[in-house]
């Protein structure tokens, strides 16, 4: 436990990566910002820094052009967020968690079996 909180912006980088593991800046930059009528890779580039230094991504040069990867997967993210909110809010316990998102009607019904399953597997 214990990674930062990412803002919106670099969520955002990380969301394209965690689809697609390796994009070029160029890539990130067009996919994230399709209509822009300015280059946005100045602002690209710098998010991407910023990513690098909290460990979330690396840069490899295989093919003469930096491709970016996520260190952590989608899953260990939500995973260690879920983990502070639950110390923050509940004492650590995630069932009130997951109790307020059956109660609210937010998770479908693949997902409750989903859940099901992983519970039936743990007895």
């Amino acid at each position: 436990m214990g990674m930062p909180k990412l803002p919106n912006a670099e969520l955002a980088i990380m969301q394209l990566l965690w689809r697609e593991p390796r994009l070029s800046a160029r890539q990130i930059q067009e996919q994230l910002y399709p209509t822009s009528p300015r280059s946005q890779h100045g602002a690209v580039q710098s998010l991407l820094q910023r990513l690098m230094e909290k460990g979330f991504v690396v840069r490899n040069r295989d093919v003469g052009v930096y491709l970016f990867s996520p260190v952590p997967s989608r899953e260990e993210y939500a995973s260690d967020q879920l983990e502070v909110l639950a110390e923050r809010i509940t004492d650590g316990s995630v069932v009130p968690i997951i109790t307020q998102l059956l109660e609210a009607d937010r998770l479908p019904k693949e997902e409750i079996e989903r859940l099901r399953g992983i519970l039936e597997e743990w007895r």
